[in-house]
């Protein structure tokens, strides 16, 4: 079986992995557009704040005589009579199975003064535009970032923490109006003020002022004007669906898939933020990884397919990645919860410090939450709402329990959890797991990343990851390495000694 996969971004490149990984009956060639190796998108607002280098968002590549990768190289045209792919240099590739995992773009608003782009004016999608928004901003000291989804807020959070003063333009009734209902985001819009962002809530730009030298302002409908060296544009995704459509595949809003992952065409597939799966697309990663690992074990093993269901429960939890502001989501929650009855809903919110905590039950589980200043109260949840464990009869112990004190609670150390607590949830990986890759020779994250994916997500683990690195170097006798590959073990750039000792820090599937 020769398999083509259009698309080497985090889902691509997860579901090659997952395929290979599953049988040695299948030979993969991927185009990718970017010339860069996979990495992950999730973390590039963490690369516009400079908390992490650029070599940190690449994503773990084992390497396998199955996989043929073409950097640089993009799908240009579909034939599905002849299943055929024209790339971009011009060779044609045969297939058996055609995966697309085209990804999005960023969506551009149709805003005066915006097309062409100035200079100065970026979105953040790929990280060639990460790094034109961090050189803009070393010259720059005021930035506007328009759109305050979770993307929005975090490059607001992190050009402040650059020293720049920053304003945040959101067209919406309030703040992650996706994600959060009118109290909610009062607590956020205070968090943001204490960070010295400004917040233009309900305006929807009406004009981008800009010379040949750039950007000099945004123009907003009351007539103010916002003074600007930089613009950052967090204003959404558009599905790629152009190859698909004119390769005649059924298209929606994304390319309208079943729910294996099927197109209109039986031998095509489609994952990832291009897919427009029957649950609809979250447009977080935890789901396009949950495609790509359910479509890899169906071309395995077809006898596979009934089982392969969607895994609707722990995909959907958003972790903001901001210094200073706490914001985490899941599920039902805000105005989303159902009438009395259907949910039974506990909230504490007092937006004028900053905190809102809501918690959503139904049969005895929760299924939605919302914690806005309450890093304890949400990793609870997260485990709750993530493992269905069952919850006290009457749910505001959830939330009592945690809070109780108003103060700042330690997060227990990693040394005392037990081997099967969940280090990293996006991937599933426990202490234990980390524990056994260490005695098999893994010393740094790198490595760790590698063998079992753990930080490889949003990125909240790696602390925790640290911390256990540490540990076992500190108590135990480094054992001889059970089987060290070639490539990655041999790479060890630092001793685990040198790690500073760190606390857990749940971590859970985020966007992009």
């Amino acid at each position: 079986m020769h398999v083509v996969v259009i698309g080497h971004g985090m889902v691509g490149s997860r579901f090659v992995d997952e395929l290979v990984s599953r049988t040695e009956d299948a030979s993969v060639t991927v185009l990718g557009a970017e010339h860069h190796e996979p990495y992950n998108r999730v973390l590039l607002s963490e690369l516009v704040a400079g908390r992490i280098g650029a070599t940190s968002l690449t994503l773990p590549a084992p390497a396998n005589r199955q996989v043929t990768v073409h950097r640089g190289v993009a799908g240009v045209e579909v034939d599905r009579h002849a299943r055929t792919v024209t790339a971009s240099d011009a060779r044609v590739l045969a297939y058996d199975v055609l995966v697309l995992a085209t990804g999005a773009r960023a969506r551009i608003p149709d805003i005066t003064g915006l097309d062409p782009l100035p200079a100065h004016v970026h979105p953040l999608r790929t990280v060639d535009d990460a790094h034109a928004i961090v050189a803009a901003a070393r010259t720059g000291t005021r930035a506007v970032v328009i759109g305050a989804g979770v993307l929005g807020l975090e490059v607001a959070c992190g050009l402040a923490e650059r020293g720049l003063e920053v304003t945040l333009v959101h067209g919406g009734p309030h703040l992650m109006d996706r994600q959060l209902d009118a109290d909610a985001a009062r607590a956020v819009e205070h968090g943001l003020q204490h960070l010295g962002i400004a917040v233009r809530v309900g305006q929807r730009p009406r004009e981008v002022v800009a010379s040949a030298d750039g950007v000099s302002g945004v123009l907003l409908p009351d007539g103010e004007h916002l003074a600007t060296d930089l613009l950052v544009l967090s204003t959404g995704t558009v599905p790629e669906t152009d190859l698909a459509a004119r390769a005649g595949l059924a298209v929606g809003r994304g390319i309208v898939v079943g729910p294996d992952g099927a197109t209109s065409d039986p031998a095509v597939f489609a994952i990832g933020d291009c897919a427009q799966p029957p649950e609809g697309g979250t447009g977080l990663i935890a789901q396009g990884w949950d495609q790509a690992r359910r479509l890899a074990a169906m071309l395995a093993d077809p006898s596979s397919l009934p089982g392969l269901t969607p895994n609707q429960v722990g995909t959907d939890v958003v972790r903001l990645k901001a210094h200073g502001l706490e914001v985490v989501t899941m599920g039902i929650s805000g105005s989303a919860v159902a009438s009395p009855g259907a949910h039974r809903a506990v909230r504490l919110s007092d937006p004028a410090t900053g905190r809102h905590v809501e918690v959503v039950v139904a049969a005895g589980v929760v299924v939605g939450a919302t914690c806005v200043g309450a890093s304890t109260v949400a990793a609870d949840l997260t485990a709750a709402y993530t493992l269905q464990t069952p919850v006290p009869s009457d749910p505001a112990q959830l939330l009592l329990r945690p809070v109780r004190g108003a103060g700042t609670e330690v997060e227990p150390s990693v040394t005392l959890m037990p081997d099967r607590a969940t280090i990293c949830r996006c991937n599933g990986v426990t202490k234990g797991e980390v524990s056994a890759r260490w005695t098999q020779g893994a010393r740094t994250v790198e490595e760790i990343a590698l063998t079992t994916r753990a930080t490889t997500g949003c990125g909240g683990c790696t602390d925790a990851v640290c911390g256990l690195l540490e540990w076992l170097a500190k108590s135990t006798d480094p054992p001889e390495p059970e089987a060290e590959p070639s490539g990655a073990m041999a790479r060890r750039a630092q001793a685990t000694s040198s790690l500073p000792m760190r606390t857990l820090q749940t971590s859970g599937p985020s966007s992009r």
